[in-house]
């Protein structure tokens, strides 16, 4: 079937503005281009002021399905974020920045240029960060990605609202109702099976290696991943349709920004953050496989409730989460609002908590974000020294894999999901990933059954590409 696509072109014009940084290197900031940061961690400011947006709202009986398909074949480039019982979908953008590696203080970059970006009027910003952004990265490696939506559109139950900049086509909004009102019924390809249960004999052996370090004393945990490589590329469409009808996250996720894709399934939040600036972080750490049969499942629960190994790798990222939120917290400090629930996610159920705190004075959802981020339950604890043993024991950098996605609001609002549960696709090649958390008393033949049971999240229903 033929899919219909925006025809007009989207911009009325871009404007760009040169900034000059403190380390005085100039580059020009498009505001419907990239713009790069790559070797300068200085102050940008003097960013122009992004149009106001209108509004039109629509009610419609069409399934987020189909609006979700007809929407993604036609805007091209676009970011989906299911956060609660809204759907948003953004694409066309007025403003657009990517950072790469090589930096000392990578969110310094970042915090300088989100803050120097005047998105008011019921803007938000959208993006990702990368795992590397917490260590630097290396030099050209992208490890951020962030834009402001020329076109935004929030989709609640019947209601839908189309949002766009004074920067688009006025005709747009016609076009994007059109497409929306006729969406016709979409059924996704089948899914193609993927062997995620090979023994990864390295996999084994790093774990192991991991289990000596924390036996002489180097930290307490850390998360260990490996890959498995899919001999195809994704169809990322009908990968999510197939992996959000199976799961139940707690955010899900589908981008195509440049040469990155990836559609995922989040079992938990790095960060949540209200307009009033509270402030909560949901840590998940132990874990057993979701069999579909009642009476395993209880078994299987009661186990992971009892295991000691699960419960000190739990209460210990609870820990970190309330020794991080500490330093933006105002004087009442962290506290724990859920501890140890049980947390069914998809193929697999975890331990659960809930970390929460006010924002002190001068403190913001970035800050926030800054403190917790790299998520404690996909890197481990201290922070420091676990990074070290990803890079000597992991075969790949990590990139996308336990970063985030997310989205922040001009009202100081800011939720950003962690990045597991995923199929990624990048320069020509397409994987999956999963690890678990290594502590003292981990084995290593239980901890590669644990990577089978995330992957086992979304391996089921990877759809190949025609």
């Amino acid at each position: 079937m033929a899919r219909a696509r925006i025809t007009h072109p989207i911009m009325r014009g871009a404007r760009s503005s040169t900034l000059l940084c403190a380390g005085d290197c100039r580059f020009m900031a498009y505001l419907c281009c990239y713009c790069e940061v790559t070797a300068c961690t200085g102050h940008h400011a003097d960013f122009k002021e992004i149009g106001m947006f209108t509004e039109t709202i629509l009610t419609t009986a069409q399934p987020t399905r189909d609006i979700l398909a007809a929407l993604t074949s036609a805007l091209g480039d676009y970011i989906v974020y299911e956060q609660g019982e809204v759907t948003f979908i953004v694409a066309q953008p007025v403003w657009e920045f990517t950072l790469h590696g090589g930096h000392d203080a990578p969110w310094d970059a970042v915090r300088d240029v989100i803050q120097g970006t005047d998105y008011a009027h019921d803007q938000a910003i959208y993006g990702w960060v990368g795992f590397e952004l917490a260590s630097g990265g290396a030099a050209g490696q992208e490890i951020a990605h962030f834009l402001i939506p020329g076109i935004e559109i929030r989709i609640a139950g019947e209601n839908v609202t189309i949002r766009t900049s004074d920067d688009v086509a006025p005709d747009v909004v016609a076009q994007l109702r059109s497409i929306i009102e006729s969406a016709a019924p979409y059924q996704p390809e089948p899914p193609r099976a993927v062997n995620v249960r090979a023994l990864d004999q390295r996999y084994l052996d790093a774990v192991a290696a991991a289990v000596a370090e924390i036996q002489a004393g180097v930290l307490q945990k850390v998360i260990l991943s490996r890959v498995v490589d899919l001999p195809f590329t994704v169809n990322m469409l009908d990968t999510y349709l197939h992996g959000r009808a199976a799961n139940t996250p707690a955010r899900s996720f589908l981008f195509s920004l440049g040469d990155w894709q990836a559609a995922g399934f989040s079992p938990e939040t790095v960060v949540e953050v209200n307009s009033r600036g509270e402030v909560s972080t949901q840590p998940l750490a132990g874990t057993r496989a979701l069999t579909g049969d009642a009476v395993e499942d209880e078994i299987l629960r009661s186990e992971l409730l009892a295991d000691p190994k699960e419960i000190f790798e739990h209460a210990a990222s609870v820990k970190l989460a309330c020794e991080e939120l500490s330093m933006v917290a105002d004087a009442n400090g962290p506290w724990v609002s859920e501890f140890m629930e049980i947390k069914p996610r998809g193929s697999v159920q975890h331990l659960g908590s809930r970390v929460n705190c006010r924002l002190a004075e001068g403190k913001n959802a970035w800050d926030a974000l800054a403190v917790l981020f790299p998520a404690i339950t996909a890197s481990g604890i201290p922070k420091a020294p676990a990074y070290e043993l990803i890079k000597k024991h992991e075969t790949a950098p990590r990139m996308l894999y336990s970063g985030a996605v997310l989205r922040a609001d001009s009202d100081g609002s800011l939720d950003a999901a962690l990045v597991l549960r995923t199929v990624y696709q990048h320069a020509g090649k397409a994987w999956l990933r999963a690890g678990a958390g290594i502590v003292l008393g981990s084995t290593p033949a239980r901890e590669h059954e644990e990577t089978c049971e995330k992957l086992s999240s979304v391996a089921p229903y990877v759809v190949a590409q025609d």
